[in-house]
């Protein structure tokens, strides 16, 4: 198959190729091993988080409900690039078609937007939790709680649509190299030969809305938060309050952090290992980050998995000692 078709004086790209990790090529076995474990550590990390809050009523909260929405993101936003990249350390030409790099990058603009505005809708939660705890239950009913993570979804679902059918515009005439592991806009845009102006606008605008509106909700809403636990009098009531939010902090300034590391970074003086280092942080391994954040600074969360460890996995155990 050709990765680039003539028509008349004018090339049309079918496929692209990676360059990512293409500096080492005697290190592709270890990487693939690495990002191996990394993948399927976050696809077990976030399917029990999922398990335990179904299975256990405790856990039926808001909180709860939106971190299970959190998990499943992440599941989604990595299984959008580690599998094909998985495939492609045993290639020796690293290609992905132009509709699977348009797939691509509809998924993983959908999955990293609705996060964006998700981790914000989670802050709502905890702020409401905390500075307005008599009227939690109806500010934070059932249904505002769904109405607020389809919102989530739905948000990352129109950007993703606009900047999808914006990207299907462009002219990609070559080279149909792409610096990276995975397909992304900005990258897109470097290998258009026609006018990217409005692209460019888009990108601009959905940045301050689905990226920097969210950043600026949650740390207002942490402003407020932190306002109100130095208020409260006793330490070990100041401890209880601040532990009920300091895992979801956490997730948001290694959230915020990695993207705006991998998104902001200047046009030139970077290399190509260090671009892919950045991107490997915020697309790899802030997923797997986050279910092992929640289990080991959240005692409900710890509870639950120990539960789930002595209803379906500890009597499989003993029946093997039995047997044997």
């Amino acid at each position: 198959m050709k990765d680039i078709k003539e028509r008349g004086n004018q090339t049309d790209v079918t496929e692209f190729i990676f360059l990512g990790f293409s500096n080492h090529p005697q290190l592709q076995g270890l990487f693939f091993l690495i990002f191996l474990i990394i993948y399927l550590v976050t696809l077990l990390g976030n399917l029990l988080i999922l398990t335990a809050i179904r299975i256990n009523p405790l856990l039926h909260t808001p909180m709860y409900y939106f971190l299970s929405n959190l998990s499943f993101l992440d599941i989604c936003y990595t299984s959008t690039t580690v599998p094909i990249m998985l495939v492609n350390f045993f290639q020796e030409k690293k290609t992905i078609t132009y509709e699977g790099c348009l797939a691509q990058v509809f998924f993983l603009v959908t999955f990293a937007g609705s996060e964006c505005v998700l981790l914000a809708a989670m802050a709502y939660d905890r702020f409401v939790a905390i500075c307005y705890p008599l009227r939690y239950p109806v500010l934070m009913s059932k249904r505002i709680c769904a109405y607020l993570a389809t919102g989530s979804w739905l948000c990352g679902l129109v950007n993703s649509l606009t900047h999808t059918g914006l990207t299907t515009t462009l002219t990609l005439c070559g080279p149909n190299q792409i610096s990276h592991f995975l397909c992304d806009i900005p990258l897109l845009l470097k290998l258009s030969c026609s006018d990217t102006l409005v692209n460019e606008v888009a990108l601009y605008i959905s940045s301050a809305t689905i990226g920097l509106s969210p950043c600026l909700f949650t740390a207002v809403s942490y402003i407020l938060i932190i306002s109100a636990i130095l208020k409260i009098q006793s330490a070990q009531g100041r401890q209880k309050a601040f532990s009920t939010c300091a895992s979801h902090l956490t997730v948001v300034v290694i959230y915020y952090g990695t993207s705006n590391i991998n998104y902001d970074q200047p046009s030139s003086g970077y290399s190509l290992d260090v671009d892919i280092l950045v991107s490997v942080l915020f697309c790899i391994v802030t997923p797997m980050l986050n279910p092992i954040i929640y289990s080991l600074r959240n005692k409900e969360v710890k509870v639950a998995l120990r539960k789930l460890y002595e209803r379906y996995i500890l009597p499989s155990d003993s029946s093997v000692q039995i047997s044997s």
